[in-house]
């Protein structure tokens, strides 16, 4: 198969340092973050069409996971805007990398607000927008900082954060076994009228939200050892799993909890308390703010690696392609994170799970363009033919189902990049 020759921006053989269990831990780590832990709130309103959100985007994320694995194995040396590049020109490699590094930064913003949150149920003064604010932030920061230090660094911050982050789940999956064999829990009743299009639709968006981050492994590629290999069998194990504990964890706390006890800051610490007790559920939080930091953790990493990919491939000024003696992408890392500091600063006066499911939209309509492309891409060099035409339905379909506020905006953000996709090229003719 001949590709396009473009700069593929390789790191340094001693910078691949992520193996398979690293890379399994980052596209999970990802996946299970802020997402698990926060839409049982947002979904509760869409009862049993939820139910059906959660299965049509388990299927539609392993059949983009399956498709963007495949580009992996035919492109091992290249990022997923890059294999955009190689199929319809650097302009749209370049409009697909900004919109994804953008949407990287929106979610880290909602991941941010996420663990503040799940915090507040335990520091009620978090509640208070100012100070939700304020302690987003300072998550924000402190992630940078680790991985300022490095890949290394921060894979190993994965590893521990995602074992951490199973305790919760783990707690929860026990939880409504024993409810629901010994019959205490009040599940909500499945409608007479039957599942709603529109309620599908509409919490088909919110649920993909949770599985963003299956592509992790393949964004990260330039730190992954023997990358041909180990970035489809992250991303498809991966997903997998991460995918079947949202659909029993989410729809069973949103199904048995009662709907007012939802609308909290920490559903899982709410089902704990109710179908337990109040002590335990203040553990309960502790581990998903945990859970939270750690996808945090993954989604900084990524922050700094997709512009440093587009610098060196000349779609960003090159003063993005800097990286200290270790390969990090110091510049690119603080740029992202002040982005997202400001980002929280504009909103600062919203409440948690508002600001929450606001930024979730906005983020999953801004990542799914980089699905689109990758489903693109994989259709015009006839590689798994039917499953990238299924994803790329599947990929539009959420798009629709954000809302045109959401996707309408995340199309604003891709446009507002291209006077830096102009600016590089000016720094490359001048070179």
């Amino acid at each position: 198969m001949d590709f396009p020759d473009i700069d593929r921006g390789a790191a340094r053989p001693s910078s691949r340092t992520l193996g398979l269990a690293a890379c399994i831990a980052l596209v999970m780590g990802n996946m299970i973050g802020s997402g698990v832990f926060l839409l049982p709130a947002s979904l509760a309103p869409f009862g049993w069409d939820a139910v059906a959100g959660w299965i049509f985007t388990i299927a539609g994320s392993l059949l983009l996971a399956f498709v963007i694995a495949r580009l992996t194995v035919a492109m091992p040396d290249a990022s997923p805007s890059q294999m955009i590049a190689r199929a319809y020109g650097p302009l749209a490699g370049f409009s697909i990398g900004w919109i994804y590094w953008i949407s990287l930064i929106i979610t880290n913003v909602t991941i941010a607000v996420a663990a503040t949150a799940n915090l507040s149920s335990m520091v009620p003064a978090l509640t208070r927008p100012g100070m939700g604010a304020a302690c987003s932030i300072a998550f924000l920061w402190m992630m940078t900082g680790i991985n300022l230090i490095g890949a290394r660094a921060a894979g190993m911050t994965q590893i521990v954060t995602t074992i951490i982050k199973l305790v919760p789940i783990v707690v929860a999956l026990a939880l409504l076994a024993i409810i629901l064999g010994n019959g205490s829990a009040q599940v909500a009743p499945f409608p007479a009228q039957g599942l709603t299009g529109a309620g599908i639709t509409a919490s088909a968006a919110l649920t993909l939200w949770a599985l963003l981050g299956f592509e992790s492994a393949s964004v990260a590629a330039d730190k992954v050892r023997d990358p041909g290999r180990t970035i489809p069998r992250a991303t498809i194990i991966g997903t997998a799993a991460t995918g079947l504990i949202y659909l029993i964890v989410c729809s069973g706390i949103a199904l048995t909890l009662p709907a007012a006890e939802t609308q909290t800051g920490s559903p899982f610490g709410a089902f704990v308390s109710h179908y337990w007790s109040a002590g335990p559920a203040r553990f309960v939080a502790i581990f998903v703010v945990i859970s939270c930091l750690g996808a945090l953790n993954g989604w900084t990493l990524l922050q700094g690696e997709v512009p440093l990919a587009m610098a060196r491939a000349g779609e960003l000024p090159r003063w993005m392609a800097k990286t200290d003696a270790k390969g990090t992408p110091v510049r690119a890392l603080i740029l992202s994170t002040t982005l997202a500091s400001l980002m929280l600063v504009a909103n600062s006066l919203q409440g948690l799970v508002a600001l929450f499911t606001m930024m979730a939209l906005l983020a999953t309509s801004a990542t799914l363009w980089l699905y689109v492309g990758c489903a693109l891409a994989s259709l015009r060099f006839r590689l798994v033919v039917p499953a990238a035409a299924i994803g790329l339905g599947y990929a539009l379909w959420t798009l629709w189902g954000a809302g045109v506020v959401a996707s309408g905006s995340s199309i604003l953000l891709m446009l507002a990049g291209l006077p830096f996709y102009w600016w590089a090229r000016r720094e490359r003719g001048a070179a």
